[in-house]
């Protein structure tokens, strides 16, 4: 039996469009802007965010950090957004390593300390990944984490990305080198 496909944008699709916004449950995930610097700042400060980020930023880092979200969409490569609430921002959220023809993405986000406990990043997670499948018409999105980092594991299930394993010393992190929990979804599974 074939499987169902969602066919993947062309190459050629986002960086002919503007990069929307996308709101989601109480919250909007829109570009990044020049006036989010503090906040990129603060985030990379924050030594949870540290922990799985290896670096902070300078406010001029964080100028070039934003600047190059744009770059990035033009490329189609990334595509990256302020999490806000209340026109505040909350948090990141991103497709990563994007590739149009072959219909996937990897995601990656982070929630700042003051917005942590809310279930920010699930319904971030979850805005993003039905605009990924029914506007961009990817077929399979990627989210990677240390095995060590159990509150990005519950964000992953509560936004219906199975667990397909884990990748032994995948990646570097401040602490040194973490095996990594490899999850998924599909445009064909069911919502959760």
């Amino acid at each position: 039996m074939p499987l169902l496909t969602t066919p993947a944008l062309p190459t050629g699709t986002l960086s002919e469009r503007e990069q929307p916004e996308i709101h989601g449950d109480r919250l909007t995930m829109r570009p990044w802007r020049e006036t989010d610097v503090a906040a990129v700042v603060a985030a990379f400060a924050d030594p949870a965010i540290q922990r799985w980020h290896c670096r902070s930023l300078s406010p001029d880092e964080a100028r070039e950090w934003i600047a190059l979200w744009q770059s990035r969409w033009r490329a189609e490569t990334d595509a990256g957004w302020a999490i806000t609430e209340n026109e505040q921002v909350t948090g990141q959220i991103a497709l990563r390593h994007v590739d149009l023809p072959e219909g996937l993405a990897q995601i990656s986000y982070w929630v700042l300390p003051d917005a942590r406990g809310r279930r920010l990043a699930p319904r971030a997670l979850t805005a993003l990944t039905g605009w990924a499948f029914r506007d961009l018409g990817l077929h399979r999105l990627e989210l990677s984490h240390s095995t060590a980092n159990t509150p990005s594991c519950r964000v992953a299930a509560q936004s219906g990305y199975l667990l397909e394993g884990t990748r032994r010393s995948a990646a570097r992190h401040a602490d040194g080198w973490h095996d990594m929990h490899a999850h998924a979804r599909l445009a064909t599974d069911l919502t959760p």
